[in-house]
């Protein structure tokens, strides 16, 4: 009687595994380079339909390769380095394009452990430059911040984890990512201490969502991000607690099956305006657009 119950159960197991290995084989993969690019802003064009009060733009773009540096595919060290643009052109007069951002910047990452398939640990650093490409003064003669041609500028490093995940009741990969931003007093344009906050807290919640299992996809047919950003230190003598120390948003992405390498999204943002010297516009508005396929599995 033993033995038939552990024969019996050595079967089960034996179905089990096989089954599991089975599933385990049809799902998407990562690696780190995946990982990595998840964790970078992606590159995107808006229609000029934006609600808010954001002034009235023809559309914003964002233009963020990466190139990656590394000694091998699997290996556990890496860097991507990007010369990340974003514009707006504005629904004025000519539609002038002003003071375009420019954050070039470099970023290491570290594959601490992978505890199961689709389960990783990543740790990153990143130094970057922000910047407008202006060398006029920063304010006008009337003591306002000068938009049109007033310098901005500031370095930042920032350091942080990224936890990946998978659910099999949903077929979604999930990545959890929390860091610190710091603005060091003597890499800032001397203007902006006290008024530009230089110590940050972001967190982020990413899921991309895969058709049914063996579909054969190698995209998401749609992705989720959730983006918060706290700022701690001290700057334009706000309260711990101010509402204007939070900026929120949350990003739908969805792949039709009839375009290649873009899809399309729906943005929602709360926060500080993220365009250089506009920095002190609080803006809430609701977007959409059209945005890379960055992730191929």
């Amino acid at each position: 009687m033993k033995t038939k119950t552990y024969i019996l159960f050595l079967f089960l197991w034996s179905v089990h595994f096989a089954f599991s290995q089975k599933d385990l084989d049809s799902l998407p993969q990562l690696d780190l380079s995946k990982i990595a690019l998840i964790n970078q802003s992606d590159s995107y064009i808006t229609f000029p339909t934006d609600i808010g009060n954001i002034e009235p733009l023809m559309f914003e773009a964002n233009v963020n390769p990466s190139f990656v540096i590394r000694k091998r595919k699997d290996s556990k060290l890496m860097a991507i380095l990007k010369p990340q643009i974003t514009i707006r052109m504005y629904n004025e007069e000519s539609y002038p394009v002003r003071t375009p951002s420019y954050i070039p910047q470099i970023s290491v990452y570290y594959l601490a452990n992978k505890y199961e398939a689709l389960n990783y640990l990543v740790f990153f650093g990143k130094i970057a430059h922000h910047s407008n490409g202006q060398d006029g003064n920063f304010y006008n003669d009337d003591n306002f911040i000068n938009l049109q041609t007033g310098n901005f500028a500031t370095n930042f490093m920032e350091f942080g984890f990224l936890k990946t995940a998978y659910s099999n009741r949903l077929k979604a990969i999930k990545t959890i990512k929390s860091s610190i931003e710091i603005h060091p007093k003597s890499w800032m344009l001397q203007e902006l201490k006290g008024k530009y906050s230089g110590l940050r807290w972001h967190n982020s919640f990413t899921s991309f969502k895969f058709p049914l299992i063996n579909s054969h996809s190698d995209k998401a047919n749609f992705s989720l991000k959730a983006e918060t950003t706290f700022m701690l230190d001290n700057y334009n003598d706000l309260d711990l607690f101010d509402f204007d120390r939070f900026n929120a948003s949350l990003t739908f992405y969805y792949h039709p099956k009839f375009l290649e390498d873009i899809g399309l999204f729906v943005q929602f943002y709360h926060g500080m305006d993220y365009y250089n010297i506009y920095f002190q516009h609080q803006i809430s508005v609701i977007r959409f657009g059209i945005m890379t396929e960055i992730l191929r599995f």
